[in-house]
């Protein structure tokens, strides 16, 4: 990583354009209103975005609060698992493409969960040139209409989130706890349920289809989701444990870029990655033993790079999920698009970075049995 400060000037892919005022003022407070010189054009656009958010939510709450309270979400949704660059996007792309069964959050509506349905029809056409058309860490696809990790939408309906440590960084330890919440006091707990259940309920509304979730935090939280859901089914990817270090560096030094609000210490970020995995898989560790037989399926991110169709027609069968014979061929479909596709590539990591991995995630190692 260098100390280069990198898209300084964009304005753009920033998961808080969908704040609103009250919530903005809040989140200036807590971190006492410490936007570095660098970034204060950023936090003006913000500010001026969090008005106008404030208005269409007002207008939305009138016409939509009470259709959103009685809407029921009758199928337990299908949560995927996995730290961040694991495969997870890869595979809920694979999934969404079965939209028979399933319905899922896009981007302009995780960004924009007080609005969106009385704003994305226009807004998402408007400002689509506000995000780029592929993603900064490793040029998959993106758009206002591409499926989209569900963790920003209750992050902006609530304040609850240890992504907005990416914005405030000197002040992040203050948002680790919302990674499994084990240390969060239990009304922060139930408040990021009601958020969450409140955005799915509008999905739902908006949908009336079985949702796809895809949210790497939400690995640490299995049994937070099995008290909104019991019947929920999940499907974890993983992958060798370097190649997720090397891209989650390169994650840091690409994406997180165009959050910032302080500027960030670099040095720091390596030891911060190394300790967030150990604390992410601690707890999915801790909560596997509660899903039952027929809820939980794993995939090697490898073995679905190799034969995406064959990797989930068995996620289908261990999980118990209907019609996959007449979603096959839509699925190969849009695996045959891929096919120009290129992965990122890095360099060795170096011994002592190597050496540092190992120790710290070995569990990881032995238990998917990579090679250290």
């Amino acid at each position: 990583m260098t100390d280069k400060i990198k898209h300084r000037w964009s304005i753009g892919n920033n998961y808080l354009a969908g704040i609103t005022a009250g919530d903005w003022w809040k989140l200036l407070r807590d971190n006492r209103f410490a936007v570095d010189p660098t970034y204060w054009h950023r936090a003006a656009v913000i500010s001026i975005m969090s008005v106008f958010n404030s208005l269409q939510h007002r207008r939305e709450k009138r016409r939509w609060h009470d259709a959103i309270e009685r809407t029921k979400i009758s199928e337990s949704p299908l949560f995927i698992l996995g730290h961040w660059r694991s495969g997870t996007t890869h595979l809920h792309n694979l999934i969404a493409q079965d939209t028979k069964q399933f319905a899922y959050a896009n981007t302009y509506q995780v960004v924009s969960p007080h609005t969106f349905l009385t704003t994305e029809n226009f807004n998402a056409k408007v400002f689509a040139g506000l995000i780029p058309d592929k993603r900064p860490m490793d040029n998959m696809a993106l758009g206002f209409t591409t499926p989209q990790e569900d963790e920003f939408g209750p992050a902006l309906l609530t304040g609850k989130s240890l992504y907005f440590g990416m914005s405030f960084p000197r002040h992040s330890q203050n948002y680790d706890q919302y990674l499994t919440f084990h240390d969060a006091p239990r009304a922060d707990v139930e408040e990021w349920k009601v958020g969450l259940l409140w955005f799915l309920k509008k999905l739902t509304l908006k949908y009336n289809q079985r949702l796809v979730l895809k949210s790497p935090p939400h690995t640490a939280r299995i049994r937070i989701l099995l008290e909104l859901f019991p019947d929920a089914k999940f499907i974890h990817i993983h992958r060798n444990p370097y190649d997720v270090y090397q891209s989650f560096c390169h994650f840091h030094d690409t994406a997180v870029w165009y959050t910032y609000l302080q500027r960030p210490d670099l040095k720091a970020i390596p030891d911060q990655i190394l300790h967030r995995y150990t604390e992410l898989y601690d707890a999915f560790f801790d909560d596997l033993p509660l899903l039952p037989a027929g809820h939980f399926h794993e995939i090697r991110y490898e073995d679905l790079e190799r034969d995406p169709v064959a990797q989930l027609r068995d996620a289908y069968t261990a999980l118990g999920l209907a019609d996959f014979e007449s979603f096959q061929p839509q699925l190969e479909k849009y695996v045959t698009s891929l096919s120009t596709y290129r992965k990122n590539s890095f360099n060795k990591l170096s011994d002592v970075d190597r050496e540092r991995v190992a120790q710290h995630w070995r569990r990881s190692f032995n238990k998917w049995d990579y090679a250290i």
